[in-house]
Formats: structure tokens, C-alpha cells, sequence
């Protein structure tokens, strides 16, 4: 996917050509709208990619949606533009794929390319949940990133892979309807990893397979509308897939924990961001009723989350430091 990246294509499309040598692998751009010369770029010097130009931006979710339309494959494997792969990434995504019917989505290990000895905020070596919608990762715990010396090196399943770079069996993600549109972007991909899950389909992060994220690409980490999007979207899913049962004392439990978050933004002078969390409980409640509710399939188990709050562990427990390999109340299957 590409939205005005031509610098991420000139510096990481190169690489991904000599780096993904495997036989019957097509390579196809969708590009989302750009209102830079990206479609020239890739039409004048790589004319063996396939180019799916857009007329608009629709988002992560429906520029996706729109383009793996029109391509037919066993596998997809959504790739951010502004990614670097690393030597021999794919065969393993590939085979972590081919051994288990039942896996649906799987994903490398993310390391931060401005960094590479520290994982990737978006992704780090497997994405995991708390019982409030809090997303977490084998590496990076809030705003906390671990540096990556092998601690989190063996395969294992996962409760979300990262939107930046995850391999997903086609036919399981026209089954679910591809990434719900009302998200724009932003935990899309979260939300579409709960739905394979309760579909009866694993997720699983692979790190024999290794990629570098630069990350903030699109919007970067302290733009309001980012936060926006990132408070909105945590409701969306926690909406749609949550048992209906436990709505009431999840949800009460996030109005709080948004609502101090929220002064504290006021009281540090961050009014856009203040804004932005008011922004998004309105439009949440505002719009909950258009949202698709996920039936579980019968007998499906959901991996990866962790039974406490991931906040209150992280400050109050570990004082900021709280590392993946310290957590007790983490299921592996749920």
C-alpha cells in the first residue's frame, strides 16, 4: 500500500525485488489516491509491478479493500511502503502458513529501521491485548521498546499481527470482508485478527522472518488526529467483539481510564489532544449502531490476552519498565 511515499519507494521497492526471490510471488502496488508522482515513478521504472491506482484516498482499510479485489492469490501479504525487508523474510511467512490449515494470519518479527537493534512500536515480534482493548507486544509494552538480543526468537500464536507487514490466507480475509471500513485506519488489522480468531483461524508471529518498519510514515506518533483515530477505532473493536455480557463493565472501566487521560493532556497544555479523545467517545457513540456485531463460531478460542490492565501493571507495578517476559496473567489461548 502507498499514499504519497515516493521516497519509501525509491529507497525500500528496490529491495523488496531483490529480496523476494521465491517462484509464482506477484508484486503489486496499490496506491491510495497519491497526490505525488508515485504512479509515474513506478510505471517509469518498474513496469514488472502491477500498479492498482486509486482515484482517493480511502483509508488502510478501504484502500485494501478496493485493491486485493482485483487480485487473485492464495496468500496476500500486506506490506507498508515504508518497510525494508530483510534477507530471506518470506519463505518463512510462507511455511509458518503451509504447515497449519488452521492458520490464518502470521507475521514477522518488526524492527525499527531508524534503529535496528530495538524492536518496532507497530508490531515488534507478535501483537497481544488486554481485557480493556490495550494493545501490547513481545518487545514493546506501551512506550516502552525493548532492544532485540533473541529473547523473543521462538514462533508462537499471537492475538494480532501488524497492519505493516502480515501474510494472510485470501480466502479467509474475503470470508471476514477484509478490514472494516468504518476504522479508516488505525487497529484495523487488530480487529480483523479478532474476527479470524473468532472464525476459528490462529494468528501467529514467525520471527525466523525479519522486516524493518521506519513507522509514523503516513501520520506521525503525535498528531491529534492520529490519537483520534487510534481512541475511536479501540472502541469500534472492543464494540464489535466483545460478548455482550461484558460490555457495561468494560466500557465503564474506559470512560475512565480515557477521561484521565484525557485531563492530563489538558492539564499539560495539549488541548489538540485533549480534544482528540473528546472527539472520538462522541463519534463512538454517535455511530456504534452502524457497526457489524461478530457472531463466534462455536468451539473458537481467542489467543493472546491478558487477563489484568496492561496500564495499571505497566505505571503503577512496573514503574514504566515493565518488560513481555515479566507478564503472569498472559493466555496463550483464551
Amino acid at each position: 500500500m502507498n499514499w504519497n511515499g515516493r521516497h519509501f519507494l525509491e529507497k525500500f521497492l528496490p529491495v523488496l525485488l531483490a529480496r523476494t526471490v521465491l517462484p509464482g510471488v506477484s508484486f503489486v502496488v496499490i496506491d491510495n489516491g497519491s497526490a505525488d508522482d508515485s504512479v509515474d515513478y513506478i510505471r517509469e521504472h518498474y513496469p514488472q509491478v502491477e500498479l492498482v491506482p486509486l482515484d482517493r484516498n480511502y483509508g488502510f482499510t478501504g484502500g485494501y479493500n478496493i485493491g486485493l479485489q482485483k487480485i487473485k492469490s492464495d496468500y496476500y501479504v500486506l506490506l507498508n511502503s515504508d518497510v525494508e525487508v530483510g534477507e530471506g523474510w518470506l519463505p518463512p511467512l510462507l511455511q509458518c502458513m503451509e504447515r497449519d490449515a488452521d492458520l490464518g494470519i502470521c507475521m514477522p518479527k518488526i524492527r525499527s529501521y531508524g534503529e535496528p537493534a530495538a524492536f518496532e512500536y507497530a508490531g515488534a515480534s507478535g501483537g497481544f491485548i488486554d481485557r480493556f482493548g490495550f494493545p501490547f507486544c513481545r518487545g514493546r509494552i506501551l512506550s516502552a521498546i525493548e532492544c532485540d538480543a533473541g529473547q523473543y526468537d521462538d514462533a508462537c500464536r499471537v492475538f494480532w499481527a501488524t497492519g505493516a507487514c502480515m501474510m494472510v490466507r485470501a480466502s479467509l480475509y474475503h470470508e471476514l470482508g477484509g478490514f472494516d471500513e468504518h476504522f479508516f485506519a488505525h487497529m484495523e488489522e487488530i480487529d480483523l485478527c479478532w474476527r479470524a480468531q473468532m472464525n476459528g483461524y490462529k494468528v501467529m508471529c514467525e520471527p525466523a522472518s525479519t522486516v524493518f518498519h521506519v513507522g509514523g510514515g503516513t501520520l506521525p506518533n503525535n498528531n491529534p488526529h492520529k490519537l483520534f483515530l487510534n481512541y475511536r477505532n479501540s472502541l469500534y473493536m472492543l464494540y464489535k467483539n466483545l460478548p455482550h455480557a461484558k460490555r457495561p463493565f468494560i466500557f465503564g472501566v474506559r470512560l475512565v481510564l480515557d477521561g484521565l487521560s484525557a485531563v492530563i493532556y489538558l492539564l499539560g497544555g495539549k488541548f489538540s489532544f485533549f480534544g482528540a479523545v473528546l472527539r472520538a467517545h462522541i463519534h463512538f457513540w454517535r455511530n456504534r449502531h452502524r457497526l457489524q456485531i461478530t457472531q463466534p463460531k462455536e468451539n473458537s478460542t481467542v489467543a493472546g490476552v491478558y487477563r489484568r490492565s496492561i496500564v495499571w501493571d505497566f505505571f503503577m507495578k512496573g514503574r514504566g519498565k515493565l518488560r513481555f517476559s515479566q507478564l503472569r496473567s498472559l493466555n496463550r489461548q483464551d
